[in-house]
Parts: structure tokens; C-alpha cells; sequence
């Protein structure tokens, strides 16, 4: 079961990966409340950290992998981007007339710290940056409960995000049983069989 201060996925090596990872980002971020100016500066880095991960010579058919964790306790952000090719990453500084080169400088400058390590295990490297994130918020305790328990006022967790539950109504399927369809803040109704599984926030009482 992965670690909810832990979110780890790869990406393929093409130029579409940059903007995927920043979208994952934003996601995985928004839902542990940090602020947008540490969100700006996370987006920063790991732009820069995936596309030097795309430009290393890499065999096509091996993947970037992303992870980002947090401490909430230190206040502490960090970004991982590893793949399979060699070289040590170096903060590089370009001539006034060069229009590449300078993205380890711009982690270096956003970064509390920074680095990279081998893979271990396996051929590549991982490299990281750590950002102050005051402002991280603990996951909040929560509990599996069976859709049709499910009432108005409470958040539940779905499609990678809390979402408050503003209308429940229960449907017949065509197929005998009952399905559950949740109206939320944002995005389409949810529906679901009555008996499937939801996670929502212990602290939260419906209205």
C-alpha cells in the first residue's frame, strides 16, 4: 500500500513527460496543502530535474521515475528524478549568448539542497532536491467505508483528490443491485456500487 507522504510514478521519454509531471505534481502538492510559492518553485525543479532526465543517453525504451515524498514534522519537500544514463550532473555557467545550460544553476537556487546519487541496484542515477515547505499539512486520518454510507457534508477521496460530497441518490442498476451516485464540488458525479469502497475523512461530519 504506498505511503500517503510518498507518490512515486514514471514517465516515457518524450517531450510530452515535462508537462505530465508538472500536471502529477500539482496534484500530489495541491492535496498536501502547500502553499504557491513553494508549489512554484517544486515546479521549477522538477521541470528541470525531468528534462535533464530526458536529454541523458538513455536507451529509448527505459522510463523517467519521479517521486516526491514529504516530512511534515521538518517542514521539508523532496523531488527525485532518476534514469538510466551515466554522467554527473554539474551546475554549468553559460555565456551570456547561450541559450541552454542553465537549469541545475536554477535548481541550485531554489533547492535547500540538492544532489544525486547511483541507482542502486541498477545502472542510472537519482537526482534530488530538497525545498523548505513550511506549510505541508499531515494526511488527515481516514476510514473505508461502503459508498451507500457515504453522506452530504463529508470529503471522500477519489480520482488522486479530497472532494466534498454535496448530494447523494441512490439508482437502481439494469442489472439488479444498487449503485450510488455522488454529487461533488468539482468535476462530474461519481457512481458507484453500493457496496464499493470509499475513503473519507474521519474528522469530517456530514450536514
Amino acid at each position: 500500500m504506498p505511503s500517503p507522504n510518498d507518490v512515486t510514478f514514471r514517465l516515457p521519454r518524450n517531450r510530452r513527460s515535462v508537462p505530465r509531471a508538472r500536471a502529477l505534481l500539482h496534484a500530489v502538492l495541491g492535496g498536501w496543502g502547500v502553499g504557491q510559492a513553494v508549489l512554484d518553485s517544486a515546479e521549477l525543479v522538477l521541470s528541470e530535474l525531468v528534462t535533464n532526465a530526458l536529454r541523458a543517453p538513455a536507451p529509448r525504451d527505459r522510463q523517467v521515475g519521479v517521486r516526491i515524498t514529504r516530512a511534515v514534522g521538518e517542514g521539508r519537500l523532496r523531488i527525485e528524478v532518476s534514469n538510466a544514463g551515466g554522467g554527473r550532473p554539474e551546475v554549468r555557467e553559460p555565456g551570456a549568448d547561450e541559450t541552454g545550460g542553465r537549469g541545475l544553476l536554477l535548481v541550485a537556487a531554489l533547492a535547500d539542497h540538492w544532489g544525486y546519487e547511483e541507482r542502486a541496484g541498477g545502472i542510472g542515477k537519482t537526482v534530488y532536491a530538497e525545498l523548505k515547505a513550511p506549510d505541508l499539512v499531515a494526511e488527515p486520518e481516514t476510514r473505508e467505508v461502503a459508498a451507500v454510507m457515504v453522506r452530504a457534508g463529508q470529503r471522500v477521496r477519489v480520482w488522486g483528490a479530497w472532494r466534498t460530497v454535496h448530494a447523494v441518490r441512490c439508482e437502481q442498476c439494469p442489472s439488479g443491485g444498487t449503485a450510488v451516485v455522488l454529487t461533488l464540488d468539482d468535476g462530474p458525479a461519481l457512481r458507484v456500487q453500493a457496496a464499493e469502497p470509499l475513503t473519507v475523512r474521519v474528522e469530517e461530519h456530514p450536514r
